[in-house]
């Protein structure tokens, strides 16, 4: 009986520390969640594609060394091709196939090897975007090199969509022509697709590409999700350097992703 009631009292007084010490705010730290409680909203996203590497263009080992997730669109079949593909994949970035592909106007032969042209065979067409694939390591889509031709060609795109469907990688739309039927497609085959925006050095000039990443600004301001689109080569260590310079005050609105994160029609 002596027993019983010596431990009764060491319970009550064990329980009488416990709330005493809650009672000092001595609990573990936590949050309460009110009922009414607004949760934070997502920030805002955006994603840059980096266009032309394969080739050991100007500003690659620039692009390559930022400080944000890009998305490195490989040109298939190029000297640097491979390599460019595992560096940017060893950094983190994501790889998409920079597919060429015929314009409107200009010569085939600015293409590049393995291109996409209006006069192919559907079989040829297949083998190739197949062979482009297979050639860039570590590609999870493709995305357009020029193609303002080739893209508003049913016939071609339902083929190099097929393809997509069939290895369960995504479209960029390069957006080089408005006659494009990649979205109307992806739609209809189930093939993850997003919309480039913006290109910030479609003119070689820091003025031009700075008054670029000034609308992209201006884009994020007005919607959750913005994809632009650089490239390495002529205007590289430019559109590098206005990128580097501008990571804080983009971070300030927005967020940095892989394209990956702004791909619609994702099952």
């Amino acid at each position: 009986m002596m027993i019983f009631t010596h431990v009764r009292k060491v319970m009550v007084m064990t329980l009488v520390m416990v709330v005493a010490s809650l009672g000092m705010g001595e609990s573990l730290p936590r949050h309460v969640v009110k009922a009414n409680e607004p949760f934070a909203a997502p920030k805002k996203q955006v994603a840059v594609v980096i266009d032309d590497f394969g080739n050991n263009m100007n500003g690659t080992t620039e692009m390559l060394d930022l400080a944000i997730p890009l998305t490195i669109a490989v040109m298939p079949f190029m000297p640097t091709s491979k390599r460019d593909a595992q560096l940017a994949h060893e950094k983190g970035h994501e790889v998409l196939v920079h597919m060429p592909m015929e314009p409107v106007k200009g010569k085939k032969s600015w293409l590049g090897p393995g291109a996409i042209t209006t006069d192919l065979s559907d079989e040829e067409i297949r083998s190739r975007v197949e062979a482009a694939l297979d050639d860039v390591p570590f590609a999870i889509g493709i995305n357009n090199h020029m193609g303002s031709k080739a893209t508003a060609d049913e016939r071609v795109m339902r083929i190099v969509m097929k393809v997509c469907k069939e290895r369960g990688m995504m479209f960029l739309d390069s957006r080089t022509t408005p006659k494009s039927v990649i979205v109307k497609l992806a739609k209809e085959m189930g093939v993850p697709y997003a919309e480039n925006e913006l290109f910030f050095d479609d003119i070689y000039t820091s003025e031009h590409i700075s008054k670029q990443m000034s609308k992209l600004l201006k884009l994020i301001e007005k919607q959750d999700q913005c994809i632009a689109i650089g490239h390495v080569g002529p205007p590289g260590k430019i559109t590098a350097s206005v990128l580097k310079a501008s990571i804080s005050t983009v971070q300030k609105g927005a967020s940095f992703v892989p394209v990956s994160k702004l791909m619609r029609g994702l099952q």
